[in-house]
């Protein structure tokens, strides 16, 4: 018996059995003929275990259970990068940063008076390696590694989540819950949950007059200026669904939505406030009691969204200066998580995500000071004062679309 027919065989075994690929597939595989073959075939079985080995990173017997992804996006180095788009529609990634997805949002009056902010999702097809529209979805958080996101139908306060794989594009489980939700997070090691509840939805909009302005009636958030209607959040086991509800009353700031996140150790909760002296963040313990900020992340600021590089020694800050006059020349200071004194700065406007310890994605403008805001994603290294463009010029707002004309979700491959 040669190595081809020794191949086929192990695979028809293994396929009549109809598990799918995982890990111990080889040894199984060899077990299995080991017991069927004579000693003298050992040195045939050996080169066959090569040859399988390979052969299961792409599930061959069952392509529901595994994950195929174009060659790059899952591996933990190469950029991906397309200036050329914006929106991307081909992948875009450094390091270990992915732009796993992004969306659009338009304001859609209910009433006269009355409208919500309606998002609309493209979703990193893992197959292609291209953005596909997909518009069942109000909100989606992806887990890291990209194999699954959790989604919320449009209706919002929704009545369960959904796990999306994001490979086939179907909902694999639901999470009913009692109390309407909003907003979804993962802890960093994606094992856990956090599902911000709310009364009403959270990206309600009324039409209020502004004196400032005129009176020239406009869309603000919530049902008054700054209003919400949070009443909580669930922590939840991704593997079981199963997790606990705790009740926090809104905070004070200047929007409706007020989405909680993990912290980095996944011990507590935080969310967006005005006026509070930890870097407009307040953080609260897993049953809801109000918590100190962590002693990592006392430094941060819950409107920078790279927050801490991977192995956890930098903060990510915010804006510190702009070169007046020179489009797309911006720093963001780099500090100690602990002590919040500045290490460095490093290029870029607004810091979105770390590709490593050294390199983040952020926006960067591109237009002068005294021009409408055009930012790019860029991939940014401390020590160096080079960019590389990684998407278009975002364009501006087009009439119907709310602020921004598309806002990216990263997450870690």
């Amino acid at each position: 018996m040669n190595v081809e027919e020794l191949l086929r065989d192990s695979l028809c075994e293994l396929a009549a059995e109809q598990r799918p690929a995982g890990p111990g597939y080889a040894d199984r595989v060899l077990a299995a003929r080991r017991r069927r073959r004579n000693r003298r075939l050992a040195s045939v079985v050996a080169a066959t275990a090569a040859v399988v080995a390979v052969a299961v990173a792409v599930p061959l017997l069952d392509p529901g259970k595994e994950t195929v992804r174009p060659a790059g996006v899952l591996d933990k180095g190469g950029v991906h990068a397309h200036p050329d788009q914006s929106p991307p529609r081909d992948v875009i990634a450094a390091g270990q940063a992915v732009l796993a997805a992004y969306y659009r949002a338009e304001v859609e009056p209910q009433t006269d008076k009355r409208a919500v902010s309606q998002r609309t999702y493209w979703l990193l097809d893992p197959k292609t390696g291209k953005y596909e529209k997909d518009s069942r979805w109000s909100f989606v958080a992806v887990a890291p590694g990209l194999k699954t996101a959790a989604v919320l139908e449009r209706s919002l306060p929704a009545q369960r989540i959904g796990l999306l794989d994001l490979t086939t594009g179907e909902v694999e489980r639901w999470i009913p819950v009692e109390r309407g939700v909003g907003g979804l997070a993962f802890s960093y090691d994606g094992s856990r949950l956090v599902a911000t509840t709310y009364d009403e939805n959270p990206d309600l909009r009324i039409k209020q007059k502004l004196i400032d302005l005129n009176e020239k009636e406009t869309w603000m958030w919530g049902t008054e200026f700054g209003e919400s209607s949070r009443s909580g959040f669930y922590d939840l086991d991704v593997a079981s669904g199963e997790g606990h509800w705790s009740p926090v009353a809104p905070d004070r700031s200047i929007g409706s939505r007020q989405d909680f996140e993990f912290s980095r150790a996944g011990d507590r909760v935080y969310s967006q406030v005005i006026g509070a002296g930890d870097g407009l963040q307040q953080f609260y313990r897993l049953d809801g009691a109000k918590a100190a900020a962590p002693a990592n992340e006392k430094g941060l600021r819950s409107d920078v969204p790279a927050r801490l590089s991977p192995n956890g020694s930098l903060a990510a800050l915010g804006l510190t200066k702009e070169v007046n006059g020179k489009p797309g020349k911006s720093y963001s200071s780099i500090r100690d998580p602990r002590t919040g004194k500045e290490i460095t700065k490093v290029r870029g406007a607004h810091l979105l995500a770390w590709a490593d310890d050294r390199r983040l994605i952020a926006w960067e403008r591109v237009t002068g000071l005294n021009e409408t805001y055009r930012p790019q994603l860029v991939l940014v290294t401390i020590g160096s004062d080079k960019v590389v463009p990684l998407s278009g010029v975002r364009e501006e707002p087009a009439k119907g679309v709310d602020w921004d004309t598309w806002e990216p979700v990263f997450a870690r491959r």
